[in-house]
This record gives structure tokens, C-alpha cells and sequence, in this order.
């Protein structure tokens, strides 16, 4: 290089150059190993690995006294554009900064080829997605930030500004227009803005639109037709459906003509959009003047439901009923005189009510007599439509009537004929009287005619039988307690000749319980004799504890011996003598007197002479022992002359 000539121009080009030159050698000096690690914070990320080196300091650090600033945004120019339109979240958390010190904050470098350049907090889904500046709402707020953050979602013209060459991996670039994420089904039809007609809610329904902001405003009936109904797919793409470009200035545009031609004026001058078979106004059309004219519900029928085809030139037969309407009640009144005719029953107003009253049923099988003329008719003719009965085979009343007896009168002599004791007018009272009761296997009589019906025939346990009427025991103790306990059982068993065991009757009678008119004492083992037969049953048989009734009485426990009724008179007296007799030794039943002592015999002292003409109580003198009641004596009285005579 010495003593060569070199060009004034390159010279000074070369000269230019030498600061530069010798500033990054000193850098290099100071940077080179091992003292680079005095003055770098450390090693750079692996994306900045391009920029190591002392050299490289100032493409990403602004040198100058008292200037700290960072060189970010020189490279990622596209996170510069986003700071510059205020959009995006690095607008939102760096504001307008240029400096590149809040990149810093959040992107930390010269920590290792290692370490993460985008650090999430917790992590990247927990992030709010509104300091993106584009809210997630309705169904976005549940994807996985994957589902909208693809390389294929990026717009082509957004791809050139990004620096990554791995797309997948940035979060830059996405339009915030409906079709870059999701395909216009109506392919461009309505435009790109969805956002009129639908919400990040759900596609459907689609609550933005209305229709009546369209140049055709659904009304009447149309208000109700599925939008495909109008809005089919067209014949070349299947999957669209047409929303523009529809004919409907007429409404044949849309419906066939079902007049073929016939009437001349557009189908409004009869027809709105309420319905095509109702309100139609056929203000040039007297149907009246016609062989048939429209009275009661026909003039509200449409002119299809006579007129299917539309030719209204068609002759129709209309003199019966039955040449329009179908027969409801499937001929089960053609046996009539004019042959079933609806007219009979229903009249041009309306099917129902039907004309057919009580007085009409009068002339059937069944006049509707009592109660039965308030009887609603579905009551009897359960309505089943078509299948409604009217023509009842039997007229029994148990067709319509549920058995409460069940059964027990399905036998001779009443066979179930509920008019044998009831009538129309009430199911009570029953006609059944005491005198009809002689006919049954148990006549009443006595105090049984006056006892109410419900004391014997009281309502059975099961809900389907109101009362029991059929008795297979009818005896006493079928319905009585036995008051004696079982005492007279072998009594009221014992049979008499071509008879039933008589029960209660072997003693009692119907009339009243009291009067035991059929009881014999003599068949028992003490039979009433003499004064014993005036006598009265409670003198014998006594209730217990002073009780005024004979419930408790145990008539077999009465006593036999005269001692067990009858007070002894004689205080005792001859209670030492072992007579087996009793009193029956001196008195009998027929009287207490005369008594029948022979005093000749039965004493040691016989009365003879004028001792025989002596009263007994000459003799047997009145005393009071031991302060008690007076009583004759006669074991002490004494045998001596004197003891009598002094």
C-alpha cells in the first residue's frame, strides 16, 4: 500500500471510514472473550442468535449519553404498524411507546438461548382476551385459542408483514371479519357483515333479521312458512340457499294457479294472506243465486273443500247431505222413515248441537223417563266419533248402570232387573217394602218389621257393593250377640222334625225379646210347680251387682233348694235336724200354708185331747233373738204342764 497512488475520491472515502472502523475494534477489544461477560448481561434468545457479538450491540441498543432506548420496533415493523393504528394487544399494553422499553417489560433477553421471549401468565388460554381489543362472546368465548390462531386463517395480504415463517406460531395477522374464520353460507348474497342478522350467540335463530324491513313483509299465513319454503337451495349449488333475485310481485309467482285460468282478476281481488280457503271475499259472486245457496256454517267453508279441482264450472249433487258429508254415524239410523237424513237431527248452523231432544227419544225404544231426561247424551253415548253407538242393543238398566249389588240379585225371581225395586225418578228410596220382604227367605215380623233396612243391610267393605241383601246365616246370632254365652247352645241346636235348628227361637219370639213365650221350665231340671209358677224369672235368675238388666245372668247357676231363694222364716231353728227334705218336709209348693207337720210324729209331744183345738201360736210364742226380727218359736218350746198352764 506504501508509496502507491490512490485516487483522491477513494481517499477520502477511506478516510470516512477509519472512526467507524477503530470504534469497533476498541468494541471488540472490550467485548472479546473473557472479558465479554463484564459488560453483556448475557447471552441473547435463540431468535436473536443471529445478533451476537460485540458488533452487533447497536442494531438493537441506541448508544449516546443519557439515551437508553431499544431498537425493537426497527425489526418487528409489524407490531410497529399495530402501535401506530391503535390496535391489538401490544396497543393495549404499550400504548404509543416507540422506545422499545415496554418490550423489555414482557420480552426479557440475554437469559440463554433457552428462555422464553413470550412469557404467560399462568397460561396462554387463561389469558383475557379482551385486552386484544376483540372480545370473545357467546360461543368464541369457549374455543381453545387454536381454533382461530391457524396459518391458513391468515389473509394473504397480512401474511407480508409478519417476520416468523412458522405461521402457525403467531397470533398476528387474523381479520376480524366474520368470513375469515367461518364460510358464508350464503355465498355472498347478503354481504360480508353477518353481524346484522346473527350473534356469536349461535347461527340460529337468527334474531338480526326482520323481514319486514325487506321489500316483501310476511303477513297472515306466510308469517309461518319455513324460510326454505321460499329460500331454496337453487339448482346449481344445493348447499345455498337464494335470497336474492326471487319473483313476487304476483303471487302466482310462487303458487300455481288452482283456477287454471278461470277468473281474470289477480287472486288478491278474492283472497288475502289469512288463508287461501278462509275469508275469501267473492264480492262479485252471489252464491245465493245459485241452486244451492250458503246458509249457516257452509258460507264460511272454503270454495276448495267443494271445489278440490278449482273448476267451478263442475255440476255438484247437492240435495241430501250425504252428497257432501260422510255418513258420521256409520247407517245406524237408515232404518228410519226418511232413511238416516241428516236434516232430522242437525241443522245448517252447526253440527252440534244436534236438534234431537227428550221429546224426539220419546218416540224410540227407550223414552228417556225421570231423571233419566236430564242425562247429558254422551253420558249414554260415550262420543268416540265414528265409532259413537247410538242404536243400543239392550235397554237393561244394567247396560248403563254399574251392578251395585254384585250380583246378588243376578238370580230367580229378579234376574237383575233393577225396576223391581227401583224406579227412574231415584235409585232411593227403593220400592222394596216389608211386605215384599214376606217373599224372601226372611219374612219380617214382630219388632223386625220396624228395625231401618241399613241396621241389617249395612254397607259391605268393598267400594263396588253398597250394602250386603244376601244372607246365608240367617239366624239370630248372625246378627245378635248371644247374651247368654253359650248357655243354651245344645238348646238352640236341637233339631224339631223337617226343621232348621231354631237358634234364639227355642225361647224368644219376634215380637219382643222380654217375652220368652217358648221356653218350657219344665224340661229343665226345675220344673215350676205350684206358687213357683207366678213367680218371676229375676226372682230365681238375678243380674249381678244390683244390674237392672238380664245380660249377665247365668241361668244355669240359679239355685234348686229352697234356702237359695226363700229367707227361712224359723231364724235357723231346725237347721240341726238332718232332714233330707228341707222345707219340703213341712210346706209344699202349691202355699207356705197350711203347713204339713204332723206334730203327733215328727215331736216328742202329741197333741191329744184339747190340745188339738189349740192355735199353733198358743204354744209357740213370738220372740225377738239376738235383737233381730220376731220369729215363732218352736225347737225351745217347752213340754211341761206348767211351763204353759202356771
Amino acid at each position: 500500500m506504501i508509496g502507491s497512488t490512490i485516487p483522491t475520491g477513494r481517499l477520502r472515502a477511506r478516510l470516512r471510514g477509519y472512526p467507524l472502523a477503530i470504534f469497533g475494534f476498541v468494541l471488540g477489544l472490550i467485548f472479546a472473550r473473557p472479558g465479554y461477560a463484564q459488560i453483556s448481561p448475557g447471552p441473547l434468545a435463540r431468535a436473536h442468535e443471529s445478533l451476537s457479538g460485540s458488533l452487533n450491540c447497536t442494531k438493537c441498543h441506541e448508544l449516546g449519553a443519557g439515551r437508553n432506548q431499544l431498537k425493537c420496533l426497527t425489526c418487528h415493523t409489524e407490531i410497529a404498524q399495530r402501535l401506530t393504528e391503535r390496535r391489538g394487544m401490544h396497543a393495549v399494553w404499550a400504548a404509543s411507546d416507540q422506545s422499545g422499553k415496554a418490550c423489555a417489560s414482557c420480552h426479557s433477553d440475554h437469559n440463554g438461548a433457552d428462555f422464553p421471549l413470550v412469557h404467560w401468565q399462568t397460561n396462554r388460554e387463561a389469558l383475557n382476551h379482551i385486552q386484544t381489543g376483540f372480545v370473545l362472546t357467546g360461543k368464541h368465548a369457549g374455543l381453545p385459542c387454536s381454533s382461530c390462531h391457524q396459518a391458513e386463517k391468515i389473509p394473504a395480504a397480512a401474511r407480508t408483514g409478519i417476520r416468523l415463517t412458522d405461521l402457525n406460531r403467531t397470533y398476528l395477522g387474523l381479520s376480524r371479519n366474520c368470513s375469515s374464520c367461518h364460510f358464508d353460507e350464503h355465498r355472498g348474497q347478503l354481504g360480508p357483515t353477518c353481524t346484522r342478522c346473527h350473534t356469536a350467540d349461535g347461527w340460529k335463530p337468527v334474531t338480526g333479521f326482520n323481514h319486514s324491513a325487506t321489500r316483501f313483509v310476511l303477513t297472515g299465513a306466510h308469517a309461518a312458512v319455513a324460510c326454505v319454503k321460499c329460500h331454496a337451495p337453487d339448482g346449481v349449488n344445493k348447499a345455498a340457499a337464494v335470497y336474492t333475485g326471487l319473483k313476487f310481485s304476483a303471487c302466482t309467482d310462487c303458487h300455481t294457479d288452482p283456477h287454471k285460468g278461470s277468473f281474470e282478476k289477480s287472486c288478491q281481488s278474492c283472497h288475502d294472506t289469512r288463508s287461501w280457503t278462509r275469508g275469501v271475499r267473492l264480492t262479485e259472486f252471489d252464491h245465493s243465486k245459485t241452486t244451492f245457496a250458503l246458509q249457516g256454517t257452509h258460507g264460511s267453508v272454503g270454495c276448495m273443500s267443494c271445489y278440490p279441482s278449482g273448476n267451478f264450472h263442475t255440476r255438484l249433487a247437492h240435495g241430501r247431505c250425504a252428497d257432501c258429508h260422510e255418513d258420521a254415524h256409520r247407517r245406524q239410523f237408515a232404518a228410519r222413515v226418511d232413511g238416516g237424513d241428516c236434516a232430522s237431527c242437525h241443522s245448517v248452523a252447526g253440527f252440534k248441537p244436534s236438534s234431537f231432544d227428550v221429546k224426539a227419544h220419546a218416540a224410540t225404544r227407550y223414552p228417556l223417563d225421570g231423571r233419566h231426561g236430564s242425562v247429558a247424551c254422551q253420558a249414554c253415548h260415550q262420543p268416540k266419533g265414528k265409532d259413537t253407538v247410538f242404536r243400543i242393543a239392550s235397554t237393561q238398566c244394567a247396560a248403563c248402570h254399574l251392578d251395585v249389588h254384585a250380583g246378588q240379585f243376578a238370580s230367580a225371581p229378579h234376574n237383575n232387573r233393577c225396576e223391581d225395586c227401583h224406579r227412574v225418578t231415584g235409585f232411593s228410596p227403593a220400592l222394596f217394602t216389608v211386605v215384599s220382604h214376606r217373599e224372601t227367605r226372611f219374612s219380617l215380623t214382630g219388632a223386625h218389621s220396624a228395625i231401618p233396612c241399613a241396621d241389617c243391610h249395612s254397607r259391605a267393605t268393598t267400594k263396588a257393593v253398597t250394602a250386603t241383601y244376601r244372607f246365608e246365616d240367617r239366624s239370630c246370632t248372625a246378627c245378635h250377640k248371644d247374651p247368654h254365652r253359650g248357655e243354651f247352645r245344645d238348646r238352640m241346636a236341637a233339631r224339631r222334625t223337617g226343621s232348621p235348628p231354631p237358634g234364639c227361637e227355642a225361647c224368644h219370639g219376634t215380637a219382643r225379646w222380654s217375652q220368652v213365650t217358648r221356653f218350657d221350665h219344665s224340661t229343665t231340671r226345675f220344673p215350676l210347680l205350684g206358687a213357683h209358677r207366678g213367680g218371676v224369672c229375676a226372682d230365681c235368675h238375678r243380674p249381678l251387682n244390683l244390674e237392672t238388666s238380664k245380660r249377665n245372668v247365668d241361668y244355669r247357676e240359679a239355685p234348686k233348694e229352697c234356702a237359695g231363694c226363700h229367707e227361712d222364716p224359723h231364724s235357723g231353728q231346725f237347721s240341726a235336724r238332718k232332714d233330707a227334705n228341707g222345707c219340703a218336709s213341712c210346706h209344699n209348693v202349691a202355699s207356705w200354708r197350711p203347713a204339713e207337720f204332723d206334730h203327733d210324729v215328727r215331736t216328742r209331744f202329741a197333741l191329744t185331747g184339747a190340745h188339738q183345738k189349740v192355735p199353733c201360736s198358743g204354744c209357740h210364742k213370738p220372740t225377738r233373738p239376738d235383737g233381730g226380727r220376731i220369729v215363732l218359736t218352736y225347737a225351745s218350746t217347752p213340754s211341761d204342764c206348767k211351763a204353759c198352764h202356771g
